[in-house]
């Protein structure tokens, strides 16, 4: 009952994302063969308190960064075949690796390249410093509490049994020239 109800969640959730996709204003990133990455983007102004990162790089509220979203669809796709937890990790810790180097190109292909401080995120996914992220808590209880209620459908879909805890969702940052610096000479 539980596979059968995740497979027509995740069919009506693929047929949601194109209006999703539009409504978001969200930018597909290529990689170097012109296929779409993992990652979705789109600009925006850092609305949170001002966080210093470990590069010395400071963000302040109304700084602008390129908000990165998983493209969730695909990579529940990706996992829906595989029972360990381990495994479905290292997916998507590979896809979001090899993201990285067409962000970089991205964000320099772009006109306002100047004007971007770095890459945030929002994720339940935050062990991602060996990616050169850092984590920060979410400061607003109402807004973590939305997100919390945002990932719970991810997180249900992910799992093989009906589980209704959420880890806690996290900011996810880093700076434009760690970014550049780490993946750039990976193109």
């Amino acid at each position: 009952m539980w596979t059968i109800l995740k497979k027509n969640s995740l069919l009506l959730w693929d047929l949601m994302d194109p209006i999703y996709y539009r409504i978001t204003r969200l930018d597909y990133v290529p990689d170097d063969f012109g296929e779409r990455t993992i990652m979705r983007v789109r600009l925006t102004k850092y609305k949170g308190r001002s966080i210093t990162l470990s590069d010395g790089t400071v963000i302040h509220k109304n700084d602008c960064l390129l908000k990165i979203h998983l493209h969730n669809i695909k990579i529940l796709k990706q996992i829906q075949n595989y029972d360990s937890d381990v495994r479905k990790a290292y997916i998507i810790y590979k896809s979001v690796q090899d993201s990285l180097p067409a962000i970089a190109h991205y964000i320099q292909g772009k006109q306002y390249s100047d004007k971007i401080k770095g890459l945030i995120g929002i994720s339940v996914l935050n062990k991602g410093a060996k990616l050169g992220f850092e984590s920060f808590t979410i400061q607003n209880r109402f807004y973590k509490l939305f997100k919390q209620v945002a990932f719970f459908s991810i997180h249900l879909l992910s799992s093989k049994k009906c589980s209704i805890t959420v880890p806690e969702p996290k900011y996810l940052f880093m700076s434009k020239e760690v970014l550049l610096n780490r993946y750039l000479g990976n193109l």
